[in-house]
C-alpha cells in the first residue's frame, strides 16, 4: 500500500464504496430502462463506475 495518511485512507474507502453503490443503482437502472437509449446510457455509466472503483484498488494494492 501506498503511504497514505489516516486521513487519505478513509477518503480512498469512502470514493470506493460511493463508487460501487453507483455501479449497483446504475446497473438497476439499466435493468429496468425499456428505452434502449436509457438502458445504453445507464449500462455506460455503471461500467465507468466499475472502471472507477477498480482503479481507486489500486491505491490499495500499490
Amino acid at each position: 500500500m501506498a503511504n497514505l495518511s489516516k486521513v487519505e485512507l478513509q477518503n480512498l474507502r469512502h470514493f470506493i464504496g460511493s463508487s460501487d453503490t453507483c455501479y449497483a443503482k446504475l446497473n438497476q437502472y439499466a435493468s429496468t430502462a425499456v428505452d434502449p437509449q436509457i438502458k445504453q446510457l445507464f449500462t455506460k455509466a455503471a461500467q465507468d463506475s466499475l472502471n472507477t472503483k477498480q482503479t481507486l484498488m489500486t491505491f490499495l494494492e500499490n
